[in-house]
């Protein structure tokens, strides 16, 4: 698929003709431990899957400066997972009026900072339940490791966010939360999203590339290695400790 920006797709719930949800059966012993084979043989934590990560960014006008910052620092989440393995990064951005969109999968660090590079910061609302339902779509369709939002305000219903990130929670896909300043709003909601995905909260202070880097370098590596990958890095940085000592 094209880098080039879409929209994401929302959720649909098929039914019956007539509208009539159908109803489940009784599955056997025989039948759960078959779909959890299945379920395991699927996840994105499977030994040799790619790992794929959600790099979520809120791209409304007082985000420039932190915008320009990421896309610069970008390619330091693919060198961190060389060794590990590879990796797939979708962006997903939301800024303007009701304008939220994502990219299809990256594998290349030139190629998604030219993506970025083509996009401005425009004024708007936050669009978070927007991004976390598009991680739960992805997670669903083709398997997500691990989500990374970075952003520093929260307009919206804290309790929608929170279902949304319950769900993710379902799925084991954590969603590393990276929050630029101060607001206690947003902190409250970005510490609960984070605790409720089994994922990890922490702040970083206006312009500093340097704790942005390694907390981008440590979801980077959870993503393409796991708790493993995370845990070893935890012992030479301190971004990665910062993580592991949240998460479930």
């Amino acid at each position: 698929m094209s880098g080039e920006p879409i929209k994401p797709r929302g959720d649909a719930v098929s039914t019956k003709a007539g509208g009539a949800v159908p109803q489940a059966g009784t599955s056997t012993s025989e039948d759960i431990a078959a779909f959890v084979a299945k379920a395991r043989a699927l996840s994105p934590h499977a030994p040799g899957a790619k790992g794929r990560l959600i790099f979520a960014l809120d791209a409304t006008m007082s985000r420039q400066p932190t915008w320009d910052m990421a896309c610069a620092l970008q390619a330091d989440m693919f060198r961190e997972t060389a060794a590990l393995g590879s990796l797939d990064i979708r962006l997903v951005y939301y800024r303007g009026f009701n304008e939220c969109r994502a990219s299809g999968w990256i594998s290349d660090s030139a190629r998604l900072a030219t993506l970025m590079s083509k996009i401005d910061c425009r004024g708007g609302d936050t669009q978070i339940g927007k991004v976390l339902s598009e991680a739960r779509r992805e997670a669903v369709a083709s398997g997500v490791r691990a989500v990374v939002f970075v952003g520093d305000a929260m307009e919206e219903q804290v309790d929608e966010l929170c279902a949304k990130a319950g769900e993710l929670g379902m799925l084991k896909v954590p969603v590393f939360v990276f929050q630029e300043g101060h607001d206690a709003v947003a902190e409250q909601a970005f510490r609960e999203i984070a605790r409720l995905t089994g994922g990890a909260w922490c702040r970083f202070d206006p312009g500093a590339a340097a704790q942005l880097r390694e907390l981008l370098r440590a979801a980077a590596a959870y993503a393409a290695g796991g708790r493993e990958a995370l845990l070893k890095l935890a012992t030479t940085t301190s971004g990665a400790a910062m993580l592991i000592g949240q998460m479930k």
